[in-house]
């Protein structure tokens, strides 16, 4: 039985302009805060499942902001204020095109500073369900070490762990983060990826016209048990064991893509808490990734969500 998600990595600050002109010429910006571990957090407390973020935030005003808005989310936040280093930040700007272009000032920040001994403050217990990313090992050295430690931390206990790719090649190469991931899905029981990433979890898989479901079955025939793979407005499919299951995407008037897969993940990983059969799994992960599309924020459009508007509701909220 799973009781509690914990998760670990960064919480950035949102700088956010409408104005196709950017920040060039803006007149204003919104300000809010992102991160995947964040966003997944936040929506598995909105949906009932007790859980844990823990990382590095600066001692500055956007660091506040970051604990802040994850704790009025019904988080229980484990922020380690660092004096030495900034919070992340994140600005989206919407080109003429109607594109989102996303740069990140994330070197030497705050949440890079994550070091082993940080993750030793986080108590696990059987039932506590690890959920990991790929872009926390991306941070640097010491983030690594932290996630290897979770890990070794988290096989003691007896945990659930799940891993995300979740792939930022701005953060590294392809040819760096691979062997990195590998290494975290072989101890995941659940992994989570996209179509595009299969191929950092298999060398050499040749898949690009791969749909979901084929992706699964190559990592399932690689030794994966448990996995999830994402095909964006093509669906998705669940890999368990020697069975594989479709999921139906919801369509909806995207505004914004980022934060939508980890909207998913919280949706699947919550139903698993609760004995859901993977189709409702599916259902209610394709469910919150289509509410996060619709606001231009990385979670605001989960924290508003409303079953009516994105399919019927499959859990009592």
């Amino acid at each position: 039985m799973i009781d509690r998600l914990v998760t670990v990595g960064e919480g950035l600050a949102v700088f956010r302009t409408d104005s196709v002109d950017g920040l060039r010429r803006a007149p204003d910006v919104t300000v809010s805060t992102g991160g995947a571990e964040g966003n997944v957090v936040m929506a598995a407390a909105r949906l009932g499942l007790a859980a844990t973020w823990l990382g590095r935030v600066g001692a500055d005003g956007l660091g506040e902001r970051v604990v802040r808005e994850l704790r009025a989310e019904g988080v229980d936040v484990r922020a380690i204020v660092d004096p030495a280093h900034p919070t992340g930040l994140l600005i989206k700007e919407v080109t003429a095109g109607g594109r989102t272009d996303v740069t990140y000032y994330r070197a030497l920040s705050a949440g890079s500073a994550l070091s082993p001994s940080d993750v030793d403050r986080l108590e696990l217990t059987a039932g506590t369900l690890v959920h990991l990313t790929g872009i926390t090992a991306a941070l640097s050295a010491s983030a690594r070490d932290a996630v290897e430690r979770l890990l070794a931390r988290a096989s003691e206990a007896g945990c659930t762990v799940s891993f995300d790719v979740n792939h930022r090649s701005r953060l590294w190469s392809t040819v760096d983060a691979g062997p990195t991931y590998r290494t975290i899905a072989r101890c995941a029981d659940i992994v989570f990826a996209s179509v595009d990433e299969v191929g950092l979890l298999l060398p050499g898989w040749i898949g690009e016209q791969a749909t979901a479901a084929e992706a699964a079955d190559a990592l399932a025939a690689d030794g994966h048990r448990h996995v999830v793979v994402t095909d964006g407005a093509h669906g998705s499919a669940a890999r368990i064991d020697d069975v594989t299951t479709l999921g139906t995407p919801v369509p909806v008037d995207v505004v914004d893509t980022v934060g939508a897969g980890d909207a998913f993940v919280a949706g699947y990983l919550v139903a698993l808490s609760r004995g859901d059969d993977v189709e409702t799994r599916l259902r209610l992960a394709s469910q919150l990734g289509a509410a996060a599309c619709v606001h231009a924020g990385d979670w605001e459009g989960v924290a508003a969500w409303s079953p009516a508007d994105v399919g019927r509701d499959l859990v009592t909220r």
